[in-house]
């Protein structure tokens, strides 16, 4: 039997027939062995005997079924016979052609017109290649008959032609040609399948040399690798560039550090004007150098005061003793009970140019040196002892002197 696989389910394809050769002629039944169609593809009508399909057939899968067809008699089921059924699944043209390989073609930019670049062949699912027929022939478009042309040879196989003379890779780098198959079967299959066709540079005999644009750009001998390898080198010079620039940027600016951001500890900055280190309010220059400026007696800062001070300053210049003044400050200082157990040093830079004490200066002084006498240094306290010691010794050897003479 023969049956097409597009076949619809239920069409009978065959039928079989047995008959009883007993005096009784009994009724015959027939059934499909199930051993022989485990898929039940087909079916068998148990009194007429005729098959017909039960599923859909695809050659591509089995293009051959054996089935075994059971008649048995009625009136004696023990009584039956066998028979094997050969079912050919007939194709149907239902897949369309296509390349048979997926092709790389190029072409020279020195080509030729009606120069072969290509030969391509095709294939088909339906059946194989040697009970079908091929033809080829390019989609009609007028971009492709400018450049390329199909030929069919007629043995199933085409070639790719050349229509112009040159191509070039700075122009267009890729072309398209776009090629249509058709079969010899029923009803006819036919499909478009494109071919990718590159620009190329050949030598003189059509030796492929290279395909890549950027070939075009670069000098005779110069490979991609050798570009790559010194781009390479020119980033990494350029990277230690920036880094060098940094770190001198960098020392630079720890180099030239201000006063505020030196944090070294050996060095002290002072602004206040004062008696020493740790005393830099305790005396206040501004009574002796503008005596018009009443102003309060200042306190320590460092040492808070059991007791209020006793001496306020003068009302005003006229009556103030620049001398009581200095000797009125020497007895606070020696009976000053929050000063710091270490000897200080006060600075009193006023002149005293027309008053009664005279000039301070020491070089007006040298002169009257020969006839000052020191004795008041006695009546400061006993800070100023060593000194008038000093000056009273000085005095003493001096009366020894003039005696002696």
């Amino acid at each position: 039997m023969e049956v097409y696989e597009d076949t619809p389910v239920g069409i009978i394809i065959g039928a079989v027939t047995a008959q009883d050769l007993d005096a009784g002629s009994s009724p015959v039944r027939y059934s499909i062995d199930w051993k022989s169609d485990l898929d039940s593809c087909f079916r068998i009508d148990p009194v007429e005997g005729t098959i017909s399909t039960n599923e859909p057939l695809d050659r591509e899968n089995i293009a051959q079924h054996n089935i075994s067809v059971v008649a048995t008699k009625v009136n004696n089921p023990v009584l039956s016979n066998k028979v094997e059924v050969t079912i050919h699944v007939l194709d149907v043209n239902e897949f369309p052609p296509e390349f048979s390989v997926p092709y790389e073609t190029f072409v020279c930019e020195n080509s030729k017109p009606g120069q072969i670049i290509q030969i391509v062949s095709a294939k088909d699912k339906d059946i194989p290649n040697d009970g079908q027929r091929f033809s080829y022939k390019p989609l009609p478009e007028p971009s492709t008959k400018e450049n390329f042309t199909v030929q069919d040879f007629g043995n199933n196989t085409a070639g790719i032609l050349t229509t112009r003379n040159g191509y070039s890779r700075r122009m267009q780098e890729i072309y398209f040609l776009a090629v249509v198959i058709e079969d010899s079967g029923y009803p006819v299959q036919s499909s478009t399948n494109t071919l990718t066709i590159r620009v190329c540079g050949c030598d003189t005999e059509g030796t492929l040399l290279s395909c890549n644009v950027e070939a075009i750009f670069l000098p005779v001998g110069l490979s991609t690798g050798a570009l790559i390898a010194i781009l390479l080198c020119i980033i990494i010079l350029l990277v230690i560039v920036v880094l060098y620039v940094g770190l001198r940027r960098q020392k630079n600016k720890e180099t030239l550090m201000t006063s505020k951001e030196d944090v070294r500890d050996n060095v002290i900055h002072y602004d206040d004007e004062g008696g020493g280190e740790e005393d830099t309010h305790a005396f206040d220059m501004g009574t002796l150098r503008n005596t018009k400026v009443i102003k309060e007696n200042t306190y320590r800062r460092d040492v808070k005061p059991d007791t209020e001070p006793c001496y306020k300053p003068p009302a005003s210049q006229d009556n103030t003793d620049i001398r009581d003044f200095i000797q009125q400050r020497l007895q606070e200082h020696d009976g000053d009970a929050t000063a710091p157990p270490y000897d200080s040093l006060a600075t009193y830079a006023y002149e005293g140019e027309g008053s009664i004490a005279e000039s301070l200066s020491s070089i007006e002084s040298l002169i009257a040196d020969k006839d000052e006498e020191y004795d008041y240094l006695n009546e400061w306290g006993p800070r100023f002892k060593t000194l008038a010691e000093i000056f009273g010794a000085q005095d003493s050897h001096l009366e020894s002197t003039n005696n002696k003479l």
